[in-house]
């Protein structure tokens, strides 16, 4: 007879899976063992039992009257990862036996694994959360960074500084991925000069594992030990070698643990190496020549593309391609030559360089953009590889973005849901009938929530004010002001994301004159959070951050202006689902897709958005705000200037006058209905069910069965 588990060991195995930081009844488990410790660790359920051995856990769980809800999660998980009546079981069967493995560089699961910078990865990590609740056939590969993206603070003058911190991986809910001997699996890449190795760590998502890849080990030189330490970081060459041990590492990792993936899918380019290794594997067990092998392989190759901007696509020069794939080229039998060929649009043009997302188009026979407009943008600028098709005929699709609804739902909001909404809802996101009941939800209640949303949010940002002045070396006068910063009546609106100069942070505070009129009338204010990061290498990014501050710091402009540091999962958390507006601005057609305003939807919070990425496809008129009328010009100085007086004109003719159009119940029921509206015509398509459904769909399923047709373009 087995003998019954211990309450610390039950914990134990909940906080080493992910699934935990879906379920906001078992998040709030941890967080009652010990609440100032759960928000010091990072939330992080690993650190926080380490304090607690078993006889200390037992005590304060008496003390907490907590046991009982222990059970309760513990048989919830258990019921969760043994089910077999999922929408994956009845769908993507083909993939029981040989699954579809997913490379990305980041993946953002929770902020006590900072391992994500930011749109990327937190997509990515929502793609295996929803693989996990559809129980679709799914291994995930990325790298283990150490030192992970950097921690932000902004100085006295306004400008970025990067500090990065070693997260020990005894310290995460993350743990050795064991091969067939039950040591943990190492695997090495081959280069001109020299191998390099990688270890492989384990990390539970629900149903889906990820493996991690490890270079900190010593059997690399020192340079190679650093080559996982920081995302993002680094020259070319490191680069490119993370890039060799993400792709080709990552495939011989799979293979040393078992997997015979049916499926490659690419998340960008950066793992674009991941099918020549995979070629190589299909010449050498079949004994068929490298074209056949292309083919073959090319056929189970999945490639979505991110990135609409021509500087943003990694690119590398001959000597560091040879040094660093020769050693596999020789494998598959290509020359120098033959080998760039492969990363060029023009095989022939001896003086273009190698492109990564070159190479995944080449590789694959699925490509897809991550919104419709992203999907013309892309087939226009990748038209040279395919010169005998015209633009419409590009082989490049769309599956546009979604977000994982229970993990961006406030709890608040989840409660409204599950009563209005059928049973076990949040396991049918992505249909459309789901979302029906939500026009059961009374004016009043969804209003309080919201409000109380709100209030959590800005409490939050005080704190965050007064640490940030006490930390810049401000009197505690200003800390103490900053503690009673953004009023909970006035209209709020956030901007977090990526300080990329496209994405135009300051847009809005380009005519100070105007926006002081905005923010001080006396009946109508506003106020505004901004938030995000800057790349270490990216000067005109960090002006942005610094411009932003400034203004943040005149006089006139104080506690109805602010900046706060370090923008993270934790921090996207509070501002998703307490602003009463996002903000977003980019210059069309620049931003692919955006998902931080689709994770504002589900919390009752309004976008007012270019008509860009995903909201190009998604504003109706009644639902949100749309900031020009979806043009744009050659000129950008012209666009810009044409974009402010826009945004401007919808925020004194529409949002702030419904905002602050009350009944006489207090109530601005004009502004609800939109609410409601948004979430119901938005929160099934611009969920990540939806889109890892399509994605099985249209790609999975066609690569696993070996079908070798371009997936069509969805209209």
């Amino acid at each position: 007879m087995s003998q019954q588990k211990s309450t610390h060991q039950k914990l134990t195995e909940l906080a080493t899976n992910y699934w935990w930081s879906w379920q906001p009844e078992v998040t709030s488990l941890f967080r009652a063992i010990d609440p100032e410790r759960w928000s010091q660790l990072n939330h992080n359920p690993v650190m926080l039992l380490a304090e607690y051995p078993p006889e200390k856990l037992e005590e304060r769980l008496t003390t907490q009257v907590l046991h009982s809800s222990i059970h309760w999660a513990y048989r919830r998980w258990q019921e969760y990862m043994e089910s077999r009546e999922t929408w994956g079981m009845t769908n993507a069967a083909i993939l029981g036996q040989r699954p579809a493995a997913y490379f990305s560089a980041e993946f953002g699961l929770h902020e006590s694994l900072p391992i994500y910078s930011g749109g990327l990865g937190v997509l990515a990590g929502d793609h295996l959360k929803s693989a996990s609740d559809l129980g679709i056939p799914l291994v995930a590969v990325g790298l283990f960074y150490h030192e992970g993206y950097f921690s932000q603070q902004i100085d006295i003058e306004g400008w970025q500084r990067e500090t990065y911190t070693e997260v020990s991986d005894k310290r995460i809910p993350m743990e050795p991925a064991l091969g067939p001997d039950g040591k943990q699996c190492v695997i090495h890449v081959d280069t001109r000069s020299g191998k390099i190795y990688a270890r492989v760590w384990k990390v539970n998502v629900g149903r889906i594992i990820l493996h991690l890849l490890d270079t900190n080990i010593p059997e690399n030189k020192d340079e190679d030990r650093h080559l996982t330490a920081r995302l993002y970081g680094g020259d070319h060459r490191t680069r490119i070698r993370q890039e060799i041990m993400l792709g080709i590492g990552g495939v011989r990792a799979l293979t040393a643990l078992g997997y015979q993936p049916s499926v490659i899918h690419m998340n960008e380019g950066h793992s674009a190496f991941a099918p020549l290794e995979m070629i190589k594997m299909r010449m050498k067990e079949d004994g068929i020549p490298f074209d056949e092998a292309l083919r073959e392989t090319a056929s189970m190759g999945v490639f979505t593309t991110h990135t609409p901007v021509p500087a943003g696509h990694d690119r590398f020069d001959a000597g560091l391609i040879d040094e660093h794939v020769g050693p596999l080229a020789d494998e598959l039998g290509l020359n120098r030559d033959a080998m760039m060929g492969l990363g060029r649009v023009d095989p022939q043009n001896h003086g273009e360089s190698f492109c990564m997302t070159v190479l995944a188009f080449r590789l694959s026979r699925r490509a897809n953009a991550v919104s419709s407009l992203h999907g013309v943008v892309s087939r226009r600028m990748w038209t040279g590889l395919w010169p005998w098709r015209s633009e419409e005929e590009m082989p490049i699709g769309h599956i546009t973005n979604g977000v994982h609804v229970p993990t961006w739902l406030a709890q608040q909001m989840r409660v409204l849901y599950d009563r209005v909404l059928p049973q076990h809802w949040y396991l049918r996101t992505g249909e459309p009938d789901v979302w029906a009941g939500i026009e059961q939800i009374t004016s009043g209640e969804l209003w309080e929530t919201h409000t109380s949303l709100k209030n959590r949010l800005l409490i939050y940002a005080r704190g965050k004010l007064a640490q940030q002045a006490r930390r810049r070396g401000e009197s505690e006068q200003r800390a103490h002001d900053l503690s009673n910063a953004l009023d909970p009546r006035v209209l709020t609106i956030g901007f977090a994301r990526r300080f990329a100069p496209y994405k135009r942070a300051d847009l809005v505070l380009r005519d100070l004159d105007m926006i002081l009129k905005l923010i001080n009338d006396v009946d109508r204010p506003v106020q505004f959070i901004f938030a995000g990061k800057a790349h270490p290498a990216d000067q005109p990014g960090k002006q942005l951050i610094q411009r932003v501050y400034r203004v943040s710091q005149q006089p006139e402009f104080k506690n109805r202006v602010v900046v706060l540091e370090d923008y993270d999962i934790n921090l996207a958390r509070h501002l998703v689902q307490g602003v009463d507006v996002w903000l977003n601005n980019p210059r069309r057609p620049l931003e692919a897709s955006g998902t931080s305003g689709q994770k504002v939807v589900l919390n009752g919070g309004l976008n007012c958005s270019i008509l860009d990425g995903w909201w190009a496809e998604a504003y109706d008129g009644l639902n949100g705000f749309a900031i020009g009328n979806g043009r744009t010009h050659v000129n950008t100085d012209v666009q810009d200037e044409r974009d402010m007086k826009s945004l401007y004109e919808v925020l004194k003719n529409e949002v702030i006058p419904i905002y602050y159009r009350h009944d006489a119940d207090g109530l601005p029921q004009e502004w609800i209905q939109r609410m409601r509206r948004a979430i119901r015509t938005l929160g099934w398509r611009f969920n990540a069910d939806r889109m890892v459904m399509d994605y099985v769909r249209n790609t999975y399923i066609p690569a696993a069965g070996g079908l070798s047709c371009h997936f069509s373009v969805q209209p």
